[in-house]
């Protein structure tokens, strides 16, 4: 094992933003993001407008205030290349010349400050190392008074327990690293000591609701021990700890199909296969490393992961996985989705989120943060409450769990051979209202009906369907509504998507839906009868049967 450095600060990559940013595009101060082409951003020379904003996006002008774009430059200067460094270091410098600090009256300029300062201490390391040389020369001794002034207001300005506290803490303990200051490395590990009990939970959730931050969560929790190791502070057991319980977390979390179930303000992305952890199996589909223990995860922080296997019996893609949201309200990067399930089955979506649209403050933003945008009940004039987990049984072939929040009791039945949900929709109110039950179908589906109030969706050309049966539990169904609305895959690529909403109006509301992933050659029917007190629901999937029992009180279970 190689000695641990010390006195050294791993320079922070650019997360992609330099990769639409050729060192060429930057000698024309060209700067791109996203989809959106290369803009002209200063005069060929280094001299940037940084109160540009063609594009009117807030996160446009928060990556051009970052200087991450820089990141070509910047590796090309620390290999040598003297035209590259005069380039990135006139852009750069220009930065500190035109916001003066604080720079507090600009959103954009402030919250890229932590990503801005990683950008500075590489753009050090690369005068050294392209220079071959130990010190700065006086040329750029400027770069030294900017991180200075950089730590000064990260350690003024603190986000707090989540990720954005965090890259504050490792940027402000890089200047410490890089400059020598003990005090300043001091403050950031304090915090990232304080800061990793809230930012993931004993149980291995984090609190940002949302997957995709939880898999950059641990991204970013490795680059802490890894950066204080480095620079002679060792990071406390609690962050090794949590750290491993996320990845359990991430693991569970994973789909049948290799990507996160895509819950919150996330994208669809892949799980990252972490060698050595449960995360190089769910990340492989099965291929390498060994297999959690798990079959099904409950955590206090809201979420229910569960599959119906991981590929003992049959192949990875051909499990079922799900998803099931409840807990605290909206915080950080959630979204609206308490008591909304995601689906796949026999290697594909069944049923999805409507997706995370960016952070435009837009209607679409709004959209997808609101409840229409997920796989729940809406009651009119009602808004979004804590919601609790009430029970839950974990048997070998189902899954029963209850949540409730004000007004609202879902239940919600997963089976295993055949693959199927059954879900059970109640709300109470004192005042007439209108409910509807949405169920969010894959982009490119059609959906036609299927018997009384109940729809069959299917991709044109496709071996497998999905059925939604509406089933009569209390009053008659009504036509089954279909919408369509959008799917966002990323914040820059969404597509139509249909919506199947069950309708019911009055002071009350029971809705009971099934979810039926079935081979496109499959019949599926239903019947329903009554015994002892309860409702007998009997499923024909092909040739399989099963039935499912309701009680009155609302618990379905495998009969």
């Amino acid at each position: 094992m190689a000695p641990v450095q010390r006195n050294t600060y791993t320079c922070a990559t650019y997360s992609g933003i330099e990769r639409p940013n050729p060192v060429q595009n930057l000698y024309r101060d060209a700067f791109a993001w996203g989809t959106t082409p290369p803009y002209r951003v200063g005069d060929g020379h280094g001299d940037v407008n940084w109160r540009l904003n063609p594009a009117d996006n807030p996160s446009w002008y928060m990556w051009l205030h970052s200087l991450r774009w820089l990141g070509q430059g910047v590796r090309a200067a620390g290999r040598g290349d003297k035209r590259a460094l005069q380039r990135v270091d006139a852009i750069a410098h220009d930065w500190v010349r035109d916001n003066p600090y604080p720079w507090a009256d600009d959103a954009g300029a402030t919250e890229s400050t932590m990503h801005r300062t990683n950008v500075l201490i590489c753009l050090r390391q690369a005068v050294l190392s392209g220079l071959r040389v130990t010190r700065l020369p006086p040329a750029y001794r400027w770069i030294d008074t900017a991180l200075v002034q950089h730590a000064q207001f990260l350690q003024r300005n603190w986000s707090g327990d989540w990720n954005h506290g965090t890259e504050e803490s490792l940027a402000l303990f890089g200047v410490g690293c890089t400059l020598g200051r003990a005090d300043l490395k001091r403050t950031a590990a304090e915090r990232l000591t304080a800061g990793i009990k809230t930012a993931i939970d004993a149980q291995g959730s984090t609190n940002e609701q949302s997957t995709a931050y939880a898999q950059y969560n641990y991204s970013l929790w490795g680059r802490a021990i890894d950066v204080l190791g480095k620079c002679g502070v060792d990071a406390s057991p609690t962050i090794k700890a949590r750290r491993q319980q996320l990845a359990t977390w991430l693991a569970l979390a994973t789909n049948s199909l290799g990507y996160l179930h895509q819950l919150g303000d996330s994208e669809v992305v892949r799980t990252v296969p972490v060698a050595g952890t449960p995360l190089e199996y769910a990340g492989t589909l099965g291929k390498r490393g060994i297999a959690p223990t798990q079959r099904v995860g409950i955590y206090a922080a809201g979420y229910v992961f569960g599959r119906t296997g991981w590929g003992m019996e049959r192949p990875f893609g051909a499990e079922s996985t799900y998803s099931i949201r409840f807990g605290p309200v909206r915080r950080l990067h959630g979204h609206d989705d308490h008591m909304s399930i995601t689906y796949t089955a026999l290697g594909r979506d069944v049923l999805v989120d409507g997706g995370h649209a960016g952070y435009q403050g837009d209607a679409a933003q709004r959209w997808a943060r609101g409840q229409t945008a997920h796989n729940v009940m809406t009651v009119s004039g009602a808004s979004a409450s804590a919601t609790q987990l009430t029970r839950s049984v974990v048997q070998a072939t189902s899954e029963f769990y209850e949540l409730h929040d004000a007004g609202r009791t879902r239940g919600v039945l997963v089976l295993k051979d055949p693959d199927l949900m059954v879900i059970l929709d109640r709300g109470t109110s004192t005042v007439r209202r209108s409910y509807e039950t949405l169920w969010h179908l894959p982009a490119g589906q059609r959906v036609t009906p299927y018997g009384a109030g109940s729809v069959v969706a299917q991709r044109p050309g496709d071996s497998v369907k999905t059925v939604l049966l509406q089933v009569p539990y209390g009053s008659s169904v009504q036509a089954a509504r279909v919408t369509s609305s959008w799917q966002y895959r990323t914040i820059d690529k969404r597509s139509a998507a249909p919506v199947v909403g069950f309708t019911r109006s009055g002071r009350s509301a029971s809705i009971l839906s099934v979810i039926v992933p079935a081979q496109t050659s499959a019949a599926v029917s239903y019947t329903t009868s009554q015994q002892a007190g309860q409702t007998l629901l009997h499923l024909q999937v092909g040739a399989t049967r099963t039935t499912v029992a309701i009680s009155p009180d609302g618990t379905l279970r495998r009969a």
